[in-house]
């Protein structure tokens, strides 16, 4: 017998899988500079500077290093 149309399709499946699971990741990435922007402007630090370092200093550490080193809540008026 000739499995070749089970093979393409778990193929076809395993490659669906792939993009699904490399687009959540990236997904989680631009969540990640979205949300310490965001926490690092309400709590009077430069966002940008924060996003940025977030994602360039070896994501996920520098997404746990701000939640560790992050400053105490400052409300603004």
């Amino acid at each position: 017998m000739d499995n070749s149309g089970a093979n393409d399709l778990v193929a076809v499946l395993g490659g669906v899988f792939i993009f699904i699971f490399v687009l959540a990741f990236f997904a989680l990435y631009l969540y990640s500079a979205i949300w310490a922007y965001g926490d690092a402007e309400a709590r009077g630090k430069p966002g940008c500077l924060v996003a940025l370092l977030v994602l360039l200093f070896s994501w996920p550490l520098g997404l746990i290093m701000w939640i560790v080193f992050r400053p105490e809540h400052t409300w603004r008026r």
